[in-house]
């Protein structure tokens, strides 16, 4: 019985190491959802946008809470513009907000574009909502989308969102936004501020490279002035 438990937990344990924990998993379906958004024919965030953006947001799997009105639940991550390239990720949880019909049955993507230093500076607080303490609107579509109006001129943060196949621009209204604390510790090893790590006063960790790679591939690290 001792032998058959103990050949039980060795064939078992590489499969549960494989999966890795929550917080990487997280990283690593931020980068796909970004990747395929991007991918897609004649869709993804206007290449202008990306190369202004200050920081990148993705929230793979945003669920509607069916029990609560209205509720809305998702972890991402988010990465920022620095002096030496893209900041390592912090963690994020995003809750509430009208986030349109989309979340209806199923999960939702969403990409969220910080577009200034305005918006970034929102991102250090430990809480704060989208529409309220940082302007937002709805995204234009397509890679060589006219982004020029004044509305979009002037938000600190634009967003997507990709449903069933369906990416479109989505306002993140009323949304609230905070640093998971507990995943970045896990992350890096130690306990960090949101600030510290969008920054880039630490070097990412080695979990952080898939979504960096990504962001990189259509966002380059320093913007053209």
């Amino acid at each position: 019985m001792k032998r058959s438990l103990v050949a039980a937990v060795l064939i078992l344990t590489p499969v549960f190491a494989a999966e890795g924990p929550e917080y990487s998993k997280r990283i690593q379906e931020a980068s796909t959802v970004l990747t395929e958004i991007m991918g897609a024919p004649d869709q993804g965030v206007p290449s202008e946008l990306l190369e202004k953006a200050q920081c990148i947001g993705v929230i793979p799997d945003l669920k509607r809470v069916g029990f609560v009105v209205g509720a809305k639940f998702g972890k991402g991550v988010i990465s920022c513009r620095t002096a030496t390239g893209w900041s390592g990720p912090s963690t994020i949880r995003v809750e509430g907000g009208n986030i349109g019909l989309q979340i209806g049955a199923g999960e939702t993507d969403v990409v969220f574009v910080v577009m200034n230093s305005r918006g970034m500076d929102k991102l250090m607080k430990d809480k704060f909502t989208i529409g309220g303490d940082a302007s937002a609107m709805a995204g234009p579509v397509g890679r060589s989308a006219e982004a020029k109006t004044d509305a979009l001129m002037h938000a600190e943060i634009v967003s997507y969102s990709r449903s069933r196949g369906v990416f479109a621009g989505v306002s993140l209204e009323g949304a609230t936004l905070r640093a998971d604390n507990e995943d970045n510790t896990k992350l890096y090893g130690r306990t960090l501020t949101q600030e510290q790590i969008l920054h880039g006063t630490v070097p990412p960790p080695p979990d952080a490279k898939p979504f960096l790679d990504a962001i990189n591939r259509f966002a380059p690290a320093h913007k053209e002035h």
